[in-house]
């Protein structure tokens, strides 16, 4: 008797995951977004405040180093976060949504369906 195997079961095909960035930094205040990993660089993109958001879809890698990396500018004020790291987010979410606060990026916990999951800027 022959065995087959599916190839996302044999870990050959991963599963695709998605980032979807949200305004959240205040009334008037538009939110500039420029994504890059170490093969992709996705552009620049202008999320409004509380109307859109922008959203990528990518396959993480075998290896599980799939890192995306944005930098973020609204009025006179520059910071840079990774995004999408796969070691801390491919167990919580294959849809990972995030607000962007003027403060911190903060990511939807399933568990507590609240932003709550939130993180310090990059230095």
């Amino acid at each position: 008797m022959a065995r087959v195997f599916c190839m996302s079961e044999a870990g050959f095909l991963q599963h695709k995951a998605r980032v979807r960035i949200s305004n959240d930094l205040g009334e008037g205040m538009d939110l500039s977004v420029h994504c890059v990993s170490g093969e992709d660089d996705l552009g620049t993109h202008l999320i409004p405040y509380h109307s859109g958001y922008y959203e990528f879809g990518f396959r993480p890698n075998f290896q599980g180093t799939t890192l995306f990396h944005c930098g973020f500018q609204w009025n006179d004020v520059s910071h840079h976060f990774d995004i999408y790291i796969a070691n801390r987010d491919q167990k919580h979410c294959t849809l990972c949504l995030w607000n962007i606060k003027a403060d911190h990026p903060c990511m939807l916990n399933e568990e507590t369906s609240k932003y709550d999951l939130c993180y310090d800027w990059s230095p």
